[in-house]
């Protein structure tokens, strides 16, 4: 991670490297807190952060599922938002503001912590590589399940929830892969561990429902949309293993990952980016790059003075 100058924390903007908290945090023992990923990209108009107003509006359902009362409303955490790019000086860049239960009591109950909320930026390349957004990726079936509905409420983004996606993650880079494509309890396919996933059979796309315990993917929403105006048929719903190794085309979306074409599912091979992936992923990057006006009402801008000079 490179480090910028400023960090947004509790009210105010602070130098990166002060940036701390106590050991005895509640979220760093039990996971208590929820998080969001969003991209500011630079455009011909200035910087523009993609969708905003819908990943806090997200933070803030997130944070009532976890029965957290935010100290900052969706408003003041878009203007600290703004802020924190101008005040680090890069126009593109990674926005991750998180809230958790801080410093107080250690049991498992976080009642009576104070919540902490903090908005880091730093520069974040292509997740999943260049290679991979051209090329499209190799994805791995975990044998670790996605968490059920009923287990945590997979609709919060908590930051507990992600320990099943890095087990999964890291058992498919262990495994010689790219990305892991995780299953429900039930064997339906869920997501991967940091995107919704799609395939297209016969011309039509398709993405599970929500009741196959996913977030509910904001670049998610944005694709369905992209993809319905764009003229495609698209269909939510129960999809099993074998409808990934037949698809025609196969492919991942998130806000870090974007918009990621997969080639290989375990050892059946998908294929090379196909035509409607190819398709999409075009009108996702010129719409978040301010390239295109059809969906520009998504992006809000932020003034980014120059960044400081290295030493």
């Amino acid at each position: 991670m490179q480090e910028l100058e400023k960090i947004w924390m509790n009210g105010e903007l602070i130098d990166w490297a002060d940036a701390k908290i106590h050991v005895g945090s509640h979220g760093l023992h039990y996971g208590s807190g929820v998080f969001e990923g969003i991209r500011a990209y630079e455009t011909p108009k200035g910087s523009a952060v993609f969708r905003l107003t819908d990943h806090l509006r997200r933070l803030e359902d997130s944070a009532k599922l976890l029965y957290m009362d935010l100290p900052y409303s969706s408003d003041e955490l878009k203007a600290a938002s703004l802020e924190l790019i101008g005040a680090n000086g890069r126009a593109e860049c990674y926005l991750r503001p998180i809230a958790f239960y801080g410093y107080g009591e250690l049991g498992v109950s976080a009642a009576g912590n104070p919540v902490e909320v903090v908005i880091m930026s730093w520069p974040w390349g292509t997740y999943l590589g260049e290679e991979g957004m051209r090329m499209g990726i190799r994805a791995k079936i975990s044998s670790w399940k996605r968490v059920g509905p009923n287990v945590i409420p997979h609709v919060s983004k908590a930051t507990g929830i992600y320990l099943n996606s890095m087990l999964a993650v890291t058992e498919a880079n262990r495994a010689g892969y790219d990305e892991a494509i995780l299953l429900t309890d039930e064997g339906f396919v869920a997501d991967g561990s940091g995107e919704n996933i799609f395939t297209v059979r016969d011309g039509t796309i398709y993405t599970p429902d929500l009741s196959a315990s996913i977030l509910p993917g904001i670049t998610r929403d944005t694709i369905i949309q992209i993809a319905q105006d764009l003229g495609h048929r698209v269909i939510e719903k129960t999809l099993i293993r074998t409808d990934l190794y037949l698809a025609d085309e196969v492919f991942m979306c998130g806000t870090a990952a974007e918009v990621t074409p997969i080639r290989e599912i375990d050892d059946h091979v998908v294929g090379p980016p196909g035509a409607v992936t190819l398709e999409i992923q075009q009108a996702y990057l010129d719409t978040v790059r301010g390239r295109s006006e059809r969906w520009a009402h998504w992006l809000e801008y932020a003034s980014v003075s120059p960044a400081p000079a290295e030493a």
